[in-house]
Formats: structure tokens, C-alpha cells, sequence
């Protein structure tokens, strides 16, 4: 339900809110339910299948009535009378009919597709995982956008704030005949300049707002008070090669193409086991009668059976070569994610090492700019400055920060997209304090 209007909304809190609210992941739920009953369905093919049937039968065909006599221990000495035997009356026959089949040697077909439904099911709770990680990505992305929109914001405002200081301190300038017109009119400029700037990112953003609503499933005008401040991340020092191995263990895409592998060959190894023979016992309970409830007879039976597939037209040797080149490319694929994996964690584990070195020169950048500012604003107070450096500064202190926001923002973004691609990224990730 949608969150009161200024609640505040706190990175993690957002991450669990997408998490709950997000229908992929309740598509996904499903999807493991249908696994549950899948291993069911495998696992009952060793246990006794047991039908029963009724039927109702009427006919003068003299050996359906012979057989049903004798069935519903009615045959009479006179039913051996050539008359009747040839030529008999209409009979009727109520069968009622137990049967248990059970087998007792199915090659391995049930193991293999009880571990084949298992093998699947871990497949989907990979992709439930992969599902989670790339929601809990994409919601730090949206967050952190709004969050720097808003920060931007503030920097724009306080660019205006500076260029209004600045205009009232050459108007007084002027006024004094210190300097000339021009003086205010290029301060004047600069001044339009910047407020159009915050115009720009107070639109900015209202959609950097709509954006993180859509991600966490609310309403586009839902109003939040982020509480997640825009701040270098103190990060544990980690090393490539430990990251690496991470990703190999717990990418949700590299287990995924490893249980795609070993499904491949337990299909190989059941479409192998058609080759073999199978053993069933068969038992039946009949009762006969020529009326519902009486003058009927019961029997059983029990049998042993053999089927062994000799040859169906090479069906199953090319069933068996599909198999074989299945697990190839099952194999290969692995590879082929084993080798992807691994670079992104690279290209993540370089986009950090970047955004964390921008910090630091754009965090220097700022002051530098901020006190070049306060000097040159001392010197054109002064008579000792000229307005084009004035306006050259307060550009270059609204660029530092600009800059030094678009670091730190880069920095939290390529943290997650590193805990991403290592397959550690979950509601409880240190990247999200």
C-alpha cells in the first residue's frame, strides 16, 4: 500500500518494499510451487498405481455368455446343451474391477526424473536469486538518482544564492562609480544562467522521484522523505582475485548453467536407460454378476512382466545422440558464463576504483574552487578583481560539486553493481547502509 505522504524512506527500507511489492517475484513463488509438484509427480512413479472400474455389460454372443458363466460361477451342467450353447439368451454382466500395478525395475527412470524436477527447481530458486539482485540493483539506481537530483538541487540553489550576493555587491559597486554597468549587466547573465539550472534540476527531480516509485511498485506522486544520504561508502579493502571466485561460487547465472549441465546429462542418462529392460507386477481383483448385488462370482490374478525395447525404429539411439549434444552445449554455455561473469567483476571492480580516485580529486576541487571564490570575492569588493573573474569562479565552485556529487554517486553505484556481479548483493548487503 502506498507509503503517507513525507514518510521518510531509507535505502534498505526501499529495497524491501520493492522486494515485497514486485509481481516477477511472486510469478517466481509460483514457479517453485509448480517445481514442489513436479518432484511429486517424478517420485510417485515408484510407488503402486491402484484403479478401479465398473462396467455393464448385456449380449447373446455365445462366447461372452459361456466366459461370463463361468466368471460368475453361474455355469450349470445344462449349459453344455448344444441349444442353448450356440444359440443363447441375452446375459448380463456386472463387473467390478481392482487393479495394482507396481514396478519393480524401471532402469532408472524414476530416479532420473525425480533428480531432473530437483535439478529444475534449483534452477528456478537461481533465478528467484538473479530475480532479487537485479531488483535490489535497479532500486539503488533509482534511489541514488533521487537523491543526487535532490543534492544537485540544492548545489543549483546555492549557486543562485551566490550569483544574487554577487549582483548586490556590484550594484553597490556601481553606485559607488567604481565600476561600470557592465559589471552588472555580465553578473546579471550569470545569474539567469544558474536559475535556469535549478529550474532544470528541480524538474529533474520530480521524475527522479516518479522513477524510484515506479521501481518500488507505488504510486508515481507517492511523496518520501529519503533518508539515505548521498556519502562516500566506506568499503572493506577486497581483492579481484577473492571477488572472482565469489562469482564463480555465487553468481546466480554461473549455478544456473552448471545445474543446466548436470540436467543435460541426467536427460542423457534416462534417454540411455530406455535401452533397458523394465519389470512391472501386475495384480487384479474381479467380481462378476448378472445382477448388481448378487449371482456373481469373484476372481484375482497376479503377474510378473518383462518389457524390453529390442529395436522402435532408432528412435531411441537419436534420442540418445540429442541428449550427448545437449550436455555439450550445456557445458559450453558454462564456460561461456564462467568467462562472462568474471568480467564483469572486473569491469565492476574497475568502475569503483575510479569513482573512489574521482572523489578524492573532485573533493579537492571543491575547496579549491570554494576558496578561490572567497578570494576573488574579497578582491572584486575591493576594486582589486575584475567581474570575469568573479563569474569564472562561481562557474568553476558549481562545477566542483556538481563533479564531486556525480563521484560519489558513481562510487555507490559501481559498489552495488561490484556486490552484483560478485553474487553477494542481498536486502542485508553492507552497500546499502
Amino acid at each position: 500500500m502506498p507509503l503517507a505522504a513525507q514518510e521518510p524512506l531509507s535505502l534498505r527500507d526501499a529495497v524491501r518494499l520493492a522486494l515485497k511489492e514486485n509481481t516477477a517475484i511472486a510469478a517466481n513463488n509460483a514457479s517453485l510451487h509448480a517445481s514442489d509438484s513436479r518432484i511429486r509427480q517424478a517420485r510417485a512413479g515408484v510407488l503402486p498405481k491402484l484403479n478401479y472400474s465398473e462396467s455393464f455389460t448385456r449380449s447373446n454372443n455365445p462366447v461372452y455368455v459361456f466366459g461370463s458363466l463361468l466368471t460368475q460361477h453361474q455355469f450349470e451342467a445344462e449349459n453344455f446343451d448344444l441349444g442353448p450353447l450356440n444359440r443363447p439368451d441375452f446375459l448380463n454382466n456386472f463387473q467390478s474391477q481392482i487393479t495394482v500395478d507396481q514396478p519393480l525395475y524401471d532402469a532408472g527412470q524414476t530416479r532420473n526424473s525425480t533428480k531432473s524436477a530437483g535439478l529444475s527447481k534449483e534452477m528456478t530458486q537461481q533465478e528467484r536469486r538473479r530475480i532479487e539482485m537485479q531488483l535490489i540493483a535497479g532500486v539503488v539506481s533509482t534511489y541514488y538518482g533521487a537523491v543526487l537530483a535532490a543534492d544537485s538541487l540544492k548545489t543549483a540553489e546555492q549557486a543562485v544564492h551566490s550569483a544574487e550576493a554577487d549582483l548586490q555587491r556590484a550594484e553597490s559597486i556601481y553606485a559607488s562609480g567604481m565600476s561600470t554597468s557592465v559589471d552588472v549587466l555580465s553578473i546579471r547573465v550569470h545569474l539567469a544562467a544558474v536559475t535556469e539550472q535549478r529550474i532544470q534540476r528541480a524538474a529533474d527531480l520530480d521524475v527522479a522521484k516518479a522513477v524510484l516509485n515506479d521501481a518500488l511498485g507505488l504510486p508515481l506522486e507517492t511523496e518520501h522523505v529519503l533518508s539515505t544520504a548521498l556519502k562516500p561508502a566506506d568499503l572493506p579493502e577486497l581483492t579481484l582475485a577473492s571477488l572472482e571466485r565469489d562469482a564463480a561460487d555465487s553468481r546466480p547465472e554461473a549455478r544456473e548453467s552448471h545445474l543446466a549441465s548436470d540436467l543435460a546429462r541426467t536427460q542423457q542418462d534416462s534417454a540411455r536407460s530406455a535401452l533397458l529392460p523394465q519389470v512391472d507386477l501386475h495384480a487384479a481383483f474381479e467380481a462378476d454378476r448378472q445382477q448388481f448385488i448378487e449371482k456373481g462370482g469373484a476372481n484375482w490374478l497376479a503377474s510378473i512382466g518383462l518389457r524390453w525395447n529390442l529395436f522402435n525404429g532408432g528412435a531411441d539411439r537419436a534420442r540418445i545422440q540429442e541428449s550427448s549434444f545437449r550436455l555439450a552445449s550445456a557445458q559450453a554455455d558454462e564456460q561461456r558464463v564462467h568467462s562472462a561473469v568474471r568480467l564483469e567483476v572486473r569491469r565492476a571492480w574497475s568502475d569503483l576504483r575510479a569513482a573512489q580516485q574521482r572523489i578524492e580529486v573532485a573533493k579537492a576541487a571543491v575547496a579549491e574552487a570554494e576558496e578561490s571564490l572567497r578570494i576573488t570575492q574579497n578582491r572584486y569588493a575591493a576594486g582589486m578583481s575584475n567581474v570575469t573573474d568573479l563569474l569564472r569562479n562561481e562557474t568553476a565552485v558549481l562545477e566542483s560539486r556538481t563533479r564531486y556529487l556525480a563521484a560519489v554517486h558513481d562510487q555507490r553505484i559501481a559498489a552495488t553493481m561490484l556486490d552484483l556481479a560478485a553474487g553477494r548483493l542481498s536486502p542485508d548487503s553492507e552497500v546499502l547502509n
